[in-house]
């Protein structure tokens, strides 16, 4: 659902558990959030952008899959 994002953390070596960690939710909320199935709130947007990828913009982390 997010090809970019599961690019970069794949490229980073960061982990939905870390993600899950980072944001206060557990990894199978990650999961769902990342196959489009829930959504992410705007704060943990910006929680993953700001801590995670600073180098990226959040409309390219989070562009949803055509």
């Amino acid at each position: 659902m997010f090809p970019n994002l599961t690019k970069e953390l794949k490229n980073k070596g960061i982990t939905y558990k870390a993600v899950a960690g980072l944001i206060g939710c557990s990894e199978k909320s990650v999961q769902n959030k990342m196959s489009g199935i829930t959504d992410f709130t705007l704060s943990e947007v910006l929680l993953i952008t700001d801590n995670m990828f600073p180098e990226y913009e959040l409309r390219y982390l989070f562009k949803r899959a055509s």
